[in-house]
């Protein structure tokens, strides 16, 4: 029996066990980190250089980048230096950074899709009152909001998650430290105290969501009334990328902790950790670029400025 007083590390779960698949594991991460820091830097650099994109429905795309970069640099490296170096341990410390960094990052990411809902409904439905609803005090006071929400609700959860006794030895089963895995570890019914917070935060969560679906209902209704199809077409081509990376988001996070007990395994858990916390970061820069001209035209400029 041990408590969390004498616990100095965590030990995470491997993808394998075999060397020649953690160096593929290791490459492979290698890869998709890559694509996504050149992605979310490119869309950084290039919005912060193009005047023309000083919008704010481009500094919330900004902020946005931000916290895709944070997120998967939150995870990924630990995870590829575990499996270059052949080793699951990360020290006790480590793994209150990574649970706080990586849930404050994702909360927040949540809270700016949201307020970038918000911000595609007043373009489309409130053309004539855009200028007011999102003047650039308001822009920063949302994005402001959104990272602030991220920050106390990691702060909340972390420090009420690593107050437990945790006697159930030091295993995650994870590939990286993540709240429902120390939980689990816990042998005092304290946790329940825990688990009261983390539905405390899923309302919240559904409530964001409920947010976005009336928003986009209201888009559609507003994008029918258009006469014209062309107005009709360049509507719908400013909110899908958004809708698409919503989509994406949500769909990954929500099968992750609430896909039924009987189809959950390691190895399906581990997957969907992956899909999760992976592929949103590395596909939300494809997703904007695609669709936006603005931003296809001003990350041409910008190469053909540096060659």
């Amino acid at each position: 029996m041990s408590n969390s007083s004498s616990i100095t590390q965590f030990l995470l779960l491997p993808f394998t066990d075999t060397r020649e698949l953690q160096l593929l594991h290791f490459w492979l991460f290698l890869g998709i980190y890559l694509a996504a820091l050149l992605g979310n830097g490119l869309i950084i650099t290039t919005i912060a250089w193009d005047q023309h994109l000083h919008t704010p429905m481009y500094f919330f795309l900004l902020n946005l980048a931000l916290l895709d970069l944070g997120s998967i640099s939150t995870t990924v490296p630990k995870s590829m230096a575990n499996s270059f170096w052949d080793t699951r341990a990360i020290p006790y410390s480590g793994c209150v950074a990574q649970l706080f960094s990586f849930s404050f990052l994702i909360v927040a990411e949540y809270s700016m899709l949201t307020v970038m809902s918000y911000d595609r409904y007043a373009a489309i439905c409130k053309p004539l009152h855009y200028g007011t609803l999102l003047g650039s005090r308001a822009c920063v006071h949302m994005a402001a909001a959104a990272w602030a929400t991220g920050f106390l609700t990691a702060l909340l959860h972390t420090a009420n998650t690593f107050s437990l006794p945790l006697c159930k030895g030091n295993a995650l089963g994870h590939f990286f430290c993540e709240i429902p895995q120390i939980l689990k570890l816990s042998c005092s019914h304290s946790y329940l105290r825990e688990l009261g917070l983390l539905v405390v935060s899923a309302c919240l969560v559904f409530m964001c969501c409920i947010f976005i679906v009336v928003s986009y209902v209201e888009i559609l209704r507003a994008v029918l009334r258009i006469p014209s199809e062309q107005g009709r077409h360049k509507a719908f081509s400013t909110c899908l990328p958004h809708l698409a990376v919503v989509s994406l988001f949500a769909s990954t996070s929500f099968f992750a902790y609430l896909k039924p007990p009987s189809i959950s395994s390691p190895s399906l858990d581990l997957l969907v950790s992956v899909l999760y916390s992976l592929i949103p970061p590395t596909l939300n820069p494809l997703i904007y670029s695609m669709r936006n001209r603005e931003l296809k035209d001003a990350l041409r400029k910008l190469m053909e400025g540096c060659i």
